[in-house]
């Protein structure tokens, strides 16, 4: 998948991960993630890894790349009745330039050919609700240090018209 994000920016794509990723992508999480967290006091280096060591899952995993450079990764988990957008971290210095809005276009095109909501979890006070509302996820519950969004089917956001 390539595709120009405007006139004159580099080409956006997403390729396939390995196991041998793991600690790139960690590095790019902590980093993409540090200001959220140190903003809640829970920015634990540690913390990190374990979680996505836990759920790492290199056949769901996708690169994102903007000129051929790796500036970030998304994974998006197929369950029975939805996906599940289990990470998508963009590089700080690649933020704010439609990157990640053009990762979550092809999420929501897959999502829509699938016929399946779409469930995203993020960090209270994060910049990244903002984000996904923007893009149609709706709030369903919080937790403790969490909000939790769906993005509704086509199917169902066509019968609310």
């Amino acid at each position: 998948m390539t595709l120009h994000a405007a006139p004159g920016d580099a080409p956006l794509a997403l390729t396939p991960a390995s196991d041998e990723d793991f600690e790139a992508l960690l590095s790019l999480r902590m980093a993409a993630m540090r200001e959220s967290l140190q903003r809640l006091g829970r920015f634990d280096p540690q913390r990190a890894r374990e979680r996505l060591s836990r759920a790492f899952e290199p056949a769901h995993t996708r690169h994102i790349l903007l000129g051929g450079e790796r500036v970030g990764f998304v994974v998006l988990l197929p369950m029975p009745d939805h996906l599940v957008l289990d990470h998508l971290y963009i590089a700080p210095q690649a933020q704010g330039r439609g990157v990640g809005s053009w990762v979550m276009a092809q999420v929501l095109d897959e999502a829509d050919r699938l016929g399946l909501p779409v469930r995203v979890t993020a960090l209270k006070m994060s910049d990244a609700n903002r984000f996904y509302q923007r893009h149609g996820f709706e709030l369903q519950h919080q937790s403790d240090w969490d909000l939790h969004y769906v993005r509704p089917a086509l199917d169902d956001r066509d019968n609310d018209r």
